[in-house]
Order: C-alpha cells, then structure tokens, then sequence
C-alpha cells in the first residue's frame, strides 16, 4: 500500500516561493479522527499570510506546516471512537490550524459537516470559511436590525459576496464596494448602494455608517474611521492590528474565523437549494496551488477560486 502523499506546504516563512508541493507521509486516522481522501479544497487569504509570516503571533503553528483552510472529500477510514460519519460519506469543513492542501487528512470528525446531496465537491469547498465567516463576521459587533447602515469592502470576493447576502436579510441598508467589472453581480446580490473602487472613494458616497465590514485592509481600513456614525463600529478580517491603527474613541474588532459544523451545515443546504448564492472565481489543479495562492496576495478576483484534486 502507498503510504506517500502530495501536500503544499511551507518549511520556512517567505514570499512566493515559500510554498512548495512535496511528499509526504499519509496520516492515519487517530481517536474521534476519520481519513478524508481531499477532492477539493479553498484558497484563502490566510494561506499567504501564514506562509510569510504575517500571523505567527497571533496564529502560532510549528514549522513545516501544510496550507490549506477547507476542504471537501470523502470519508476513506475512520479511527476509534467515532459515530458521526463512516467509509464512504462525503464530507466538508473548515480546518482549525490548516492542512487541507494534502492528498488525504486525518481530521476530527466533530469538525466537518456532510456534504448536501446535489452539491459538487468544488462547490462544497468554496463554503466552509468564506460562508461562515461572513456570517459571524457580521454579527460580531452586536445583533443587526432593520435599516442599519453597514458598509462591505471587497463585496465581490469570497466573503463579501455572502455578507451582502445575509446584510440584507436582516433589513440594512448595504453599501458595497467592488471593481468595475464586478458592479451588476454586487448588485444582484442585493447590495443597495454599490461603489467603484477605481473611480469612486467610497467615502464620498458611504456616511453615517453604523458598520464596516472591512475584507480588504490596507489603506481601506485607514480611510474606513470617517464614514462610521458616533458609535459605529469595524470588523475587519485581514489587518491583525487593528486596535493599534484604531483612533482615539472608535470601535473596531480584529476577526478570526472558527469551523462552525452546525452552521456550515446550514448554510451549505441553502448553496445547494439556491437560496444562498455561492460563486467560484476559478479552479485550479493540484500542482497550480502555491501559484494560486500568490495570486489571492496580488490580485482581487470575483468569488472564490478553488483547487480540484483530480486535475
């Protein structure tokens, strides 16, 4: 039997090249664990920020370590003591400490969720972070009500595409930002009021906001403290110092992400009734994942791009 596997992994914090696909051993299933055999997974953000560095600190994890948040596969052993799924289930879920970018992963079984019927594996793999993290992102400042104000930077990315979602759900009035060729899907999404970053400042056109959600960082961050009311609030998902760039008398939050199973369970039945819009932003093969993942650091892209395994 083969016990060697294709992983993407980093053996040192870097730049692009950090990244490598390399063989390793194929883990075996430990107590409450089941074996996924991996056939797909997400590419994220967090994947290049681990890679260089960024959140050590924060994100502490020994070296070398495999990339990849999320993932969707199929159940090809289990280890003692589980119940939830046996050999041959389909399965999805976020990983807490990465690793899904490897052939096959041994993974608490409490963590994933099954994969909906009718529901493909690259499109189970696009849910488990951005879905979630969109949602709890949302609501981490305080319950929403009817006709708050919130703005969403990076709408038409992974996360921001489901906070418009479930924004307008609960009655707010939404003001999104996106690229140019983005503006009608941002639209239809139901974002009321959606502004282009490349020739409009949202902050001559988004005021009196009670919340940012802020997907994008940098300079966007900074100019974000204007546009907020008196007690208005940011939660942001890409800048670990918020607090620190934070002025005097403003709120913000840094948000990290936690595999939610019952949640993701949830949502991932509306993706696959049609009720909750999910869009993949392109698909990759396993060879092509370090490069993918450069390209999340570089360049905005329109939902999520997602490595299939078979390729």
């Amino acid at each position: 039997m083969n016990n060697i596997q294709r992983a993407v992994l980093i053996r040192h914090y870097g730049g692009a090249d950090a990244a490598e696909v390399a063989e390793i051993e194929k883990p075996t299933p430990g107590q409450g664990q089941v074996l996924v055999r991996v056939l797909a997974a997400g590419v994220n953000g967090i994947d290049w920020k681990v890679r260089e560095g960024l959140l050590q600190n924060d994100f502490p994890l020994p070296l070398p370590i495999i990339l990849g948040a999320e993932l969707a596969g199929i159940v090809v052993a289990v280890g003692p003591g589980t119940s939830r799924f046996h050999i041959g289930d389909r399965v999805m879920g976020a990983i807490e400490g990465l690793g899904a970018y490897a052939e096959f992963v041994a993974i608490n079984e409490v963590i994933l969720s099954p994969t909906p019927e009718g529901l493909k594996n690259i499109h189970a793999a696009a849910i488990p972070v951005a879905a979630v993290a969109a949602w709890n992102s949302l609501y981490q400042a305080g319950p929403l009500y009817r006709g708050q104000r919130i703005l969403i930077h990076g709408a038409a990315g992974g996360l921001g595409s489901y906070a418009v979602q479930f924004a307008k759900r609960e009655g707010a009035e939404v003001f999104a930002t996106a690229g140019s060729a983005d503006l009608d899907f941002v639209r239809s999404l139901g974002a009321d009021h959606v502004i282009d970053y490349h020739s409009q400042r949202f902050e001559d056109v988004a005021r009196n906001i009670n919340l940012v959600l802020d997907y994008v960082g940098g300079d966007v961050l900074d100019r974000s403290w204007q546009v907020l009311t008196e007690d208005g609030v940011i939660t942001g998902t890409t800048s670990p110092d918020i607090l620190a760039r934070k002025p005097a008398n403003r709120r913000g939050f840094w948000f990290m992400n936690k595999p939610d199973p019952v949640l993701l369970e949830t949502l991932a039945r509306e993706v696959a009734s049609g009720t909750l819009q999910s869009r993949i932003g392109g698909i990759v093969g396993f060879a092509d994942i370090p490069n993918a993942i450069e390209r999340n650091r570089t360049a905005s892209r329109t939902g999520k791009v997602i490595a299939d395994f078979s390729r």
